[in-house]
């Protein structure tokens, strides 16, 4: 049994095995690099290709995408280096790798507020389940172990999320 993921190519929803996503993930990123970086059109035009491949050799929606389908389109569309040379910018090719180069900050969530946002960032900073984190601190303030007045300091302490920072949670599981 092989874990699956599920992913979006040229807004065409597929199940890819793990490591099926993985090599055709490192194939994207290898012809991204290598093409001008205001170039969208041609990454956009390959994933397109990618995606009509993969529905040619998919019999029904419920098929996972395998390793040796993912090798056998991309040596079809042909090798990155056909794209050109590689780009060594000094910016990150995509936004999550920028994200995971920066330190991390404590801020009050914008998005994931109810009163606040303290409990929302602080759940997004420690990646863990809002609502679990809001219940435990609901019963420690209704029980003494936690003072309301912790809450107010770290309501006045913490900064807003900064518009445009938002993280998105990954998946279900926190």
């Amino acid at each position: 049994m092989k874990e699956t993921q599920s992913a979006s190519l040229a807004s065409q929803s597929f199940v890819f095995e793990r490591d099926a996503y993985m090599e055709l993930k490192n194939y994207l990123d290898d012809v991204a690099s290598r093409l001008p970086a205001t170039d969208r059109e041609t990454i956009e035009d390959v994933e397109y290709r990618l995606a009509e491949i993969f529905r040619e050799k998919l019999t029904s929606p419920m098929m996972v995408v395998t390793l040796h389908m993912v090798r056998e389109a991309t040596n079809q569309m042909g090798s990155p280096a056909a794209f050109g040379e590689k780009r060594f910018d000094t910016e990150p090719q995509n936004k999550s790798a920028a994200a995971e180069s920066q330190p991390r900050r404590l801020y009050r969530s914008i998005t994931d507020r109810s009163i606040a946002g303290v409990c929302g960032g602080l759940a997004s900073y420690f990646q863990v389940d809002v609502a679990m984190l809001r219940l435990v601190t609901l019963l420690l303030i209704l029980f003494g172990g936690l003072s309301i007045w912790f809450y107010v300091i770290l309501w006045i302490l913490l900064p807003e999320e900064p518009i445009g920072l938002h993280r998105p949670q990954e998946g279900g599981n926190r």
